[in-house]
């Protein structure tokens, strides 16, 4: 290995240093947890390394005694026989250097897999509440970035501290043997190597995170701007010329840190390069000197030379070794804490399907208050430097009512008075803090998810659609539907012509969140794939709240094919659209302040009359 290559290994070693803190053995053991399923390839990977750091200190002696031997003119015979264990060495050092760097690969690979898999079924058995909280961008980079710094303690770190300890007590032992004065002299000069290294690479580790910092922040406003409400936001308001400029500014910044950084690189590795050079020279001086002496081999010399541009590698990199474990460390522990972050919402060891059949809804004096942040997220996930200690206030105060099968009861009342979260809380996505939500007369809490989510369909008024096809959004409620239940669902949505005059049908992308498509078709098409999963239990949560007249007119028709036959709890924006409600629940501040049908609540002249009054700005009928 060179001097120059060395030189830039001590560097990369600095710069990318973390800040050191105390590990515990619990964290040791789930990471042993981890490798468990790999220790035999990790065993080999391991003898591999071991076995390339002999090779690695064979060559130059070898290549001394080359020297020697035609410095005393034996025979050529044994120069041929070197000469070929040479070449052997070197086949087999690239031979093992592939079979290390495959078994690499599948130890790294397979531990992503593992460690990726494990916080992605995690996080899906987080609470809503998780999601409403945690930054999306955190959560990616648990995923990818740290799940990577995991798995080099593996396939990188690891092996290198084994390699490199192996290569340096051999190096120095076989240094030794030749000469103790010319290594412990060449020893006198690894701090050279070393502490510059660390002072250079705290600069360049700092110039690092303040082109990431800038990267990060051009990324997010990317992010923002590229979305298709971000740069309608911008067209509106006239502002791309500003927006292009503030864009260039930290372009032009990352520019400029990127050249300090490329010459303070260059800088520092052509000083270490020279300092190698020196030591080079030391060498073939000093043992040169003791060759003509008669004290030393010439061979010696050549093996000397050749093993020192072999021993700084290994000694920077022992030197950076605990920091490269701590920060693999630090990696494990940033996924460790998302997989401990129990989910709130869980099945019961003895939960049972709910059986087949029509389904009654039942609230029995229901009190509910949104987790705290403590319970639900991480600071770090949030980019806060402490949780909101803010929540667990009760915002539903008593809440009781029933729908028998196939009745529909729809939810009224001012913005913010509980109705969106009692719909919360039939699908499970929370767990109420006393009385109980019932179907057919079973606690949701002693149901299996499976069977909730199977019985139970949900339409709101910005229904989410995949950046995917057509087919592929009807196909996530039910993957084994045929082409005829589609185009049934879709006629029933009133969505079959539309989707017959595309161009691509069923295979047309749809676009992020749905946006190639209006508004009124969204929600048909959300409304569709409603009915493909054929559910015992409509919730609709303002579904026509932003549509225009002709949009609400086509939706409410696909709406009355989804709540045909089933039971129905409806949040309404619209009073027109709840006339025919079984029983109508008007809610105020978390609390049922009335209920009854449509005449008879207009008749009592109460809040329900108040909000149709200011609804259709005509006074309520007689």
């Amino acid at each position: 290995m060179s001097m120059e290559v060395t030189a830039w290994m001590s560097l990369h070693h600095a710069m990318h240093q973390r800040e050191q803190r105390p590990f515990s053995k619990a964290t040791l053991r789930r990471i042993g947890g981890f490798a468990r399923p790999h220790r035999r390839l990790l065993g080999w990977f391991l003898a591999g390394s071991v076995v390339a750091a002999v090779l690695t200190v064979a060559a130059p002696v070898l290549a001394g005694r080359v020297v020697d031997a035609i410095v005393t003119g034996t025979d050529t015979s044994t120069v041929v026989r070197l000469a070929v264990a040479i070449a052997f060495i070197a086949l087999a050092e690239a031979g093992l250097g592939l079979l290390n760097r495959y078994q690499s690969a599948r130890i790294g690979e397979g531990l992503i897999v593992d460690l990726r898999t494990a916080v992605f079924d995690h996080v899906q058995r987080m609470p809503v509440a998780f999601f409403t909280r945690t930054r999306t961008g955190a959560l990616v980079s648990r995923l990818n970035n740290d799940v990577i710094g995991a798995q080099q303690a593996f396939s990188d770190t690891l092996s290198g501290v084994v390699g490199n300890a192996v290569t340096l007590v051999l190096t120095l032992a076989v240094m030794l043997t030749f000469s103790w004065q010319i290594t412990l002299l060449t020893l006198l000069l690894l701090p050279i190597f070393v502490l510059p290294a660390r002072r250079m690479g705290r600069r360049l580790a700092r110039l690092e995170r303040e082109a990431a910092d800038l990267n990060a922040a051009m990324s997010t406003r990317m992010t923002e701007k590229f979305s298709a409400p971000g740069a309608t936001l911008v067209k509106l308001y006239g502002r791309p010329a500003e927006e292009s400029a503030e864009f260039a500014v930290r372009a032009r910044r990352v520019r400029d840190i990127g050249v300090r950084t490329a010459m303070l690189q260059t800088v520092f590795i052509t000083a270490l390069t020279v300092v190698g050079s020196l030591a080079l020279a030391l060498v073939y001086g000093l043992g040169g000197v003791y060759a003509i002496r008669g004290q030393l081999d010439a061979g010696a010399v050549v093996a000397l030379a050749l093993l020192l541009s072999r021993l700084y590698a290994p000694l920077t990199s022992l030197a950076s070794a605990r920091v490269e474990i701590m920060s693999a460390l630090v990696s494990f522990e940033r996924v460790f804490e998302i997989l401990d972050l129990k989910p709130m919402i869980e099945d019961r060891p003895d939960a049972r399907p709910l059986p087949d059949g029509p389904v009654a809804v039942e609230f029995d004096d229901v009190r509910f208050g949104y987790p705290s942040a403590e319970k639900v997220s991480l600071a770090s996930l949030e980019d806060v430097a402490k949780l909101d200690a803010r929540g667990g206030e009760e915002v539903l105060h008593g809440i009781s009512f029933r729908a028998e099968p196939g009745q529909m009861v729809a939810l009224v009342g001012s913005s913010g008075a509980g109705k969106s979260t009692i719909a919360q809380l039939l699908p499970r996505l929370y767990d109420v803090e006393a009385g109980a939500v019932r179907l057919s007369g079973r606690d949701v809490r002693d149901l299996t998810g499976d069977s909730i989510r199977d019985a139970l369909g949900v339409v709101t008024q910005d229904g989410h659609l995949l950046h995917d096809t057509i087919r592929a959004n009807l196909l996530y409620a039910r993957p084994d539907a045929g082409e005829d239940d589609l185009w049934d669902v879709l006629r029933r949505a009133r969505l079959a012509d539309l989707i017959r005059s595309l161009p691509d049908g069923l295979e047309t992308v749809v676009g992020e969140r749905g946006y190639r498509l209006s508004g009124g078709e969204r929600q048909r098409l959300t409304i569709a794939r409603l009915l493909l999963s054929r559910p015992r239990v409509v919730i609709l949560d303002e579904a026509t709240a932003h549509l225009d007249s002709t949009s609400e007119a086509a939706v409410q028709a696909a709406l009355g094919e989804a709540l045909t036959g089933r039971t129905s709890v409806v949040i309404a924006h619209r009073l027109s659209t709840i006339r025919s409600a079984d029983q109508i629940l008007v809610l105020e501040q978390g609390r049922i302040v009335e209920r009854g049908r449509h005449p008879d609540l207009l008749a009592r002249g109460g809040r329900y009359a108040e909000l149709y009054r200011t609804q259709f700005d005509q006074p309520v009928p007689a």
